[in-house]
């Protein structure tokens, strides 16, 4: 026996069906417009380029296997030499990369305790704060970096700079968004007993938000070391431009060395990231 539904539940599931109508619909209009926006442009390269796409596809995995090769025809130990000689290069990467995350990170507390409006009672300042992290990051390392390394020159110094920039700006947002959820509370509590700004800020504010502060910032620091990397391409040093060079030799077993590297640092960064948020929370690993 079919129950009758009461007449405004039936209109209210007649529009239902035809908002998912419309809904599939509109996705189905979107895959037809993102294949042929496709289709086009493998068109288009296929005219502009002596080479078509089909081709070129085919040749995509080439470079890789030629390297490993290489790599193979060393022998283990000499590609665990390369390995061990580029390890400088990685320590200097890594440098970079702390250094500019921990400038990056001590700036972004401070604007986040500016930027955010629970405990930053004057709109101005929170108003011009965020407009200032959104102007930090709005523009990628490598155009900062280009810039300062048309005006100071090749060195490490203006990547530090690019990334501690950009780093300041993208930490500054996780960390007023993480204090404008903190439990207000205890800052309510420290006011009333005649607590300034600096002591609320010290003792109701970071000891809620740190744990996600330090997370955020082991986060940035693996970001921050692909982007240390990728400004070594253009003369910023460290292991980016000794990959830069070794892949422009095609020396298959620095090339993997370096890759290897990489992977490696990540992966230890993600353990270091997870014994710091154990450690910090009082968890056992």
């Amino acid at each position: 026996m079919t129950a009758i539904l009461p007449e405004h539940l039936t209109q209210l599931e007649v529009e239902l069906k035809r908002l998912q109508r419309r809904k599939s619909s509109y996705t189905v209009v979107a895959i037809v417009i993102t294949v042929a926006i496709f289709m086009v442009g493998v068109d288009m390269a296929n005219s502009a380029n002596a080479t078509p796409f089909s081709q070129g596809f085919r040749k995509i995995f080439d470079f890789p296997i030629d390297m490993f090769k290489l790599s193979w025809e060393l022998g283990f130990v000499k590609w665990a030499n390369r390995v061990v000689e580029f390890l400088p290069d990685l320590i200097l990467t890594l440098n970079m990369a702390v250094l500019s995350t921990f400038l990056g990170f001590v700036f972004a507390v401070v604007l986040a305790c500016f930027a955010s409006q629970n405990i930053m009672r004057s709109t101005v300042i929170v108003t011009f704060t965020r407009r200032m992290l959104d102007l930090f990051r709005s523009f990628p390392e490598i155009v900062i970096a280009l810039i300062f390394l048309y005006l100071m020159g090749k060195s490490l110094l203006p990547a530090v700079i690019a990334i501690t920039i950009h780093t300041t700006g993208a930490l500054g947002k996780l960390f007023s968004e993480a204090i404008e959820n903190i439990d207000t509370k205890p800052l309510e509590g420290l006011q009333s007993v005649g607590g300034s700004w600096v002591s609320r800020i010290r003792f109701g504010v970071f000891p809620q938000v740190m744990p996600i502060f330090f997370s955020y910032a082991i986060l940035r620091l693996e970001i921050n070391v692909r982007a240390s990397t990728i400004l070594g391409f253009f003369g910023a040093g460290g292991i980016g431009q000794a990959l830069s060079n070794v892949i422009q030799w095609r020396d298959g077993g620095r090339v993997t060395a370096i890759f290897v590297l990489l992977v490696a640092t990540i992966i230890a960064l993600d353990y270091l990231s997870d014994w710091i948020r154990s450690r910090m929370i009082g968890r056992r690993t």
